[in-house]
């Protein structure tokens, strides 16, 4: 299995896209807004949440991994 490493800043910005995209569908979703209004604002988030979701996964998928140590006995 590959191992990946993810420093802090970057399991920051992976879990602000996952809120945003589920916000967005959350607002689809919800009845609290007129429907212009939902639609608008759940699309507006649903799209921020994916097209920031790209990079940040070519990121982390795209690096090399580094071999692990071997552990000294």
């Amino acid at each position: 299995m590959k191992e990946r490493v993810v420093t802090g800043p970057e399991l920051a910005l992976i879990a602000g896209t996952r809120a945003m995209l589920g916000a967005g569908i959350g607002l689809l979703a919800a009845g609290r807004l007129n429907t212009d209004q939902r639609r608008t604002a759940g699309f507006v988030l649903l799209a921020v949440g994916i097209v920031s979701t790209i990079p940040l996964a070519l990121e982390v998928f795209g690096r090399e991994t580094r071999p692990r140590p071997a552990l000294a006995s």
